[in-house]
């Protein structure tokens, strides 16, 4: 683990906060460039569905397809944006009137991302004549051409970066393509869906449709949205960080879906104290489970859910796949971290022939993590003499560029790539991994200098001893959500230690000295940053451990600085 250099986030406008918070919360807020105003995390504070370019063409064609009883299919992702944009779509098609939905969904071992021509003709199957893609379709140009070749029409719902050319669709709602003024360009792919979905009630709404009984309740949804919207790791931007809030209010208050509830159940989690972390690190990776070992249709059909009864058994069966794909992923990193032991590489490659290829993403971010070096891990695919990759990066470099520049510059090497600025996925043959493997280095030394490869981690600053108290740690927990673009408060500090244990061979639980008193400490994987005694100086959160009725205010080492 590369040591990090601590620098602490700018002080910010304080004023511009009201005196009534608690002084810490104000302090974090002020850092991150808030303003009052961006408190108010009310449905109504949301952008308008008007400002995305093609959401009125594909909201009225949805109403004209909901109208005439047409079949619509949902073409989706198998990952936890992709399930719950196809959640979020089901289910609020068929509120909204539509009376024939089905979906599908690429397997990933033998169809790969997106709407390609073999999802196309899954899609045909279905008797539909509307199709409508959830979190992809921007780049399927030759999916939505064959899916316009066997009689559907297309409407591309999308939130990547587009490419040269844009698909032939009926119509394309992507914040992220030319021309589209929308200002939140970090809406998740399931954000997008239900963006579309306010604007079709709209459209069925000024056409009369829902009077003179009630209209859909699209808030229901909310759960899903920022379930999907947190595990994708997007920007929690003002627009974004209503959607979480909102979602996550419906959860605390027992209103989530059987789907929902029955993931935090089986996770030992109590839904009424969850944040926008549990989300990420505890709902979305059991969603994502399903499609990197299996179905992702699992994970979708316990978010459908209708009662608990049907939702547990699902819920109980991804909670196996999550302990299965740890188990995996486990082996497959420490098998990694033997080969990079030595490297000196700037952009690093790791392959192992009998790896699994739902779970190279999650080495190459765990490699990336511990080298703060641009990282692709590798598995053999299930045709034969081909290579997917999946890559992960650092901040100074955007690595869906960094690939088009590889292909510039030695082409013929990528068969296929597509992603974003952090992570993004490849295709290559077996025969030129070692020249991939030295061509991704060349172009990250080419475009990485010695600032960005330094790991540089901003704090919150200490805190004082009379703010290091459990009032605090309630304080920063109620507020939020916190996730990327918006970081958890991280404090630093220096602590003189009084005692440790280690738990299961790798976790570190210390007892540090706070006044004349002590305080407790948790950290996971710290084993190789044990400090036995003397003074240990860490970034932390600051985390309540809570145990039957009892409260107690606990650190969660982040990091241990040298």
């Amino acid at each position: 683990m590369i040591a990090p250099r601590i620098e602490r986030r700018p002080d910010g406008q304080l004023d511009a906060l009201p005196d009534s918070l608690h002084p810490v919360l104000r302090r974090v807020y002020a850092a991150r460039g808030l303003s009052t105003g961006e408190l108010e995390l009310e449905l109504t504070r949301l952008l308008p569905p008007a400002g995305l370019r093609g959401i009125d063409a594909a909201a009225a064609r949805v109403a004209d397809a909901i109208a005439a009883g047409e079949g619509i299919v949902v073409a989706g992702d198998y990952d936890a944006d992709g399930a719950t944009g196809v959640a979020v779509a089901v289910s609020g098609l068929r509120a909204l009137g539509a009376t024939q939905v089905d979906y599908v969904v690429p397997d990933r071992f033998r169809m790969g991302y997106g709407l390609s021509p073999a999802l196309a003709e899954l899609a045909a199957q279905s008797d539909a004549r509307l199709l409508i893609t959830v979190d992809s379709g921007i780049a399927s140009n030759a999916g939505v051409a064959h899916a316009k070749s066997l009689g559907l029409s297309v409407i591309v719902t999308d939130h990547h970066l587009a490419g040269d050319e844009l698909p032939d669709a009926e119509a394309i709602v992507d914040p992220n393509q030319p021309g589209c003024t929308f200002v939140s360009k970090h809406l998740a792919g399931v954000g997008v869906m239900f963006y579309l979905l306010l604007a079709v009630r709209a459209q069925l709404r000024a056409r009369g449709a829902f009077a003179p009984g009630p209209e859909p309740r699209l808030v229901e949804l909310l759960d899903l949205v920022a379930i999907g919207t947190v595990a994708d790791v997007v920007r929690l931007d003002y627009n974004n960080r209503i959607l979480v809030q909102q979602g996550l209010a419906r959860i605390r208050a027992g209103r989530a879906r059987p789907g929902v509830q029955a993931l935090l159940q089986v996770a030992g989690r109590d839904a009424s104290r969850i944040g926008s972390t549990d989300l990420g690190f505890v709902v979305g990776p059991r969603i994502n489970a399903a499609g990197r070992l299996d179905d992702i249709r699992t994970g979708i059909e316990c978010l459908l859910a209708p009662d608990m009864a049907q939702a547990l058994p699902l819920a109980q069966q991804l909670d196996r796949f999550n302990r299965e794909r740890r188990e995996i992923e486990a082996q497959m990193r420490e098998t990694a971290l033997l080969m990079i032991e030595d490297s000196d590489a700037t952009g690093v490659c790791v392959f192992q022939d009998d790896w699994h290829e739902g779970v190279v993403g999650l080495v190459a971010s765990k490699l990336k993590e511990r080298l703060h070096r641009p990282t692709i891990a590798f598995a053999r695919a299930q045709e034969g003499g081909v290579l997917k990759g999946s890559g992960r990066s650092i901040p100074g470099l955007h690595l869906r560029d960094a690939l088009v520049a590889l292909d510039t510059r030695f082409p013929g090497l990528l068969q296929r790539y597509g992603g974003h600025a952090m992570a993004a996925g490849m295709t290559i043959a077996e025969a030129d991994y070692e020249r991939f493997e030295q061509a991704f280095d060349v172009v990250c030394q080419s475009l990485l200098d010695d600032d960005a490869l330094a790991r540089v981690v901003h704090t919150d600053g200490e805190l004082a001893d009379d703010e290091l108290v459990l009032e605090t740690a309630h304080a920063l927990e109620s507020a939020g959500p916190w996730g990327q673009g918006f970081a958890e408060p991280l404090f630093e500090g220096c602590f003189e230690v009084l005692g440790h244990r280690v738990l299961k061979d790798v976790h570190v639980k210390y007892r540090l000295a706070h006044g004349a008193d002590s305080l407790s400490a948790i950290h996971f994987s710290g084993i190789e940053q044990l400090r036995s005694s003397g003074t240990l100086h860490a970034t932390y959160r600051l985390s309540i451990n809570r145990w039957q009725d009892r409260e107690n205010l606990e650190l969660f080492i982040v990091d241990v600085c040298d």
